[in-house]
């Protein structure tokens, strides 16, 4: 079968209008809007953790393997498999990094993730694919399946190591950082001059040329690798296709089942890779619990992104950002970032407004006001709900997104092979 003729086929498949995407100048602008925003709300807050080096640096450490769980769901929903079971996966991961990392050192443990994840991958591709499983099920039992396979092999591997036990594992080997020399101390000294925009520009720009871990990049490459094969690829044609209208690709002459498969196998090693991460990165050790929901998060910042690559990255930065200032600054941190919510919401409810959706306009634009009252007449929020924040932060993004996400048209549907005929 040649590429145009299944390019041809493809169009049928879809059968959806050509959206424009963002181009690079839109993105850059997009960017520089933020970075002001952000600029203006220290200044009017005082909040100086809000655009920190050391919050921006810990928000990618928190993002990434948000991110590669979210780029995990991201392929296998491209197909038309739904994963829920990334949080299992992940967890599984975790474990293979500390075991791996701790028998063979950490570039092993990183390969170890991505091979257990991969283990759930194939168990839910196997259940799903194979014999048909509603997908819904078979990720509650994977991520069920993972935290008691963890637990149990954690107590096996590690009970009696040195400075392990059966809740974690001994102390692992580190991975290599990245600097750039000059660069990251005259960044810094910009930062603490605390000049308008141009200090919170330097301290984003430092935090990703100042000790960033060799996986951040692998990460990114990772992502970089996954929109080149899915969107510039026969290969990546043919996966997405499954996802769209496996009936269709059949007749076509795609094979469904293989490249569903592929898509999990996939999916399973990304978010391996994000647990790994947590393990060899975040702790330097395997932890019972290590993951957190951020498997869950992942699927979240996936959505956000309108299952594309670029869409994700912006999701996981987001959350992780969330995440990272609610640690790093507790409540009055979070409490400035009410002031910038409310704007948002105001202007998300001018914008429907525009568009004459009056109804969820004017809500938008209630629910802003209210949060600008919360704002004055508080002076900062309770510490018991500051580690609320990335959650009410995806819950807010997904319903504020929810009326331009497509998914694929097929995600989720029972495919049987033979049905084209």
């Amino acid at each position: 079968m040649s590429t145009a003729g299944l390019k041809a086929g493809a169009k049928v498949i879809t059968g959806a209008v050509h959206r424009p995407h963002l181009s690079p100048a839109r993105i850059a602008l997009i960017a520089v809007i933020a970075v002001f925003l952000i600029a203006v709300l220290r200044v009017v807050t005082g909040a100086t953790d809000l655009a920190s080096s050391g919050a921006l640096a810990a928000a990618i450490g928190l993002a990434v393997p948000i991110g590669l769980a979210g780029l995990g769901g991201l392929w296998s929903e491209r197909a038309g498999v739904v994963n829920i079971g990334l949080e299992g996966m992940m967890i599984l991961g975790t474990w293979g990094a500390g075991f791996f990392g701790y028998h063979y050192g950490p570039w092993a443990g990183l390969l170890g993730a991505m091979f257990c994840g991969m283990l759930g991958g194939a168990i839910h591709a196997l259940a799903t694919v194979v014999f048909g499983v509603d997908h819904i099920v078979s990720g509650v039992a994977i991520n069920i399946i993972g935290y008691g396979a963890a637990k149990y092999l954690a107590a096996r591997t590690f009970t009696g190591t040195p400075g392990g036990g059966p809740t974690q594992s001994p102390s692992l080997g580190t991975l290599p950082t990245i600097s750039i020399p000059g660069v990251s101390s005259g960044l810094v000294s910009l930062e603490h001059k605390q000049i308008f925009f141009v200090s919170d520009l330097a301290a984003i720009l430092g935090s990703l040329v100042t000790n960033l871990s060799v996986v951040t990049l692998i990460a990114l490459a990772m992502v970089a690798l996954t929109w080149w094969v899915l969107w510039r690829t026969t290969f990546g044609l043919r996966l997405r296709s499954c996802g769209e209208s496996p009936v269709a690709a059949e007749t076509l002459g795609v094979n469904v089942y293989r490249y569903k498969f592929i898509a999990v196998l996939v999916s399973g090693a990304m978010a391996g890779l994000g647990g790994g991460y947590l393990a060899l990165v975040a702790a330097n050790i395997y932890r019972d619990g290590q993951t957190g929901g951020r498997g869950y998060i992942g699927l979240a910042a996936m959505i956000f992104g309108n299952w594309r690559p670029g869409g994700l990255v912006g999701g996981a930065a987001l959350f992780g950002y969330t995440d990272a200032v609610q640690l790093r600054g507790g409540g009055s941190t979070v409490h400035a970032m009410l002031l910038l919510l409310a704007v948002l919401t105001v202007i998300v409810g001018l914008w429907q407004i525009r568009k004459r959706r009056v109804l969820q306009g004017a809500a938008a634009i209630a629910a802003g006001a209210l949060v600008a009252v919360l704002y004055l007449v508080t002076k900062t929020v309770p510490d018991e709900f500051t580690g609320m924040t990335p959650y009410v932060a995806t819950l807010l993004v997904l319903a504020l997104s929810s009326q331009r996400l497509r998914m694929p048209a097929a995600d989720g549907l029972p495919y049987r092979k033979g049905e084209a005929g």
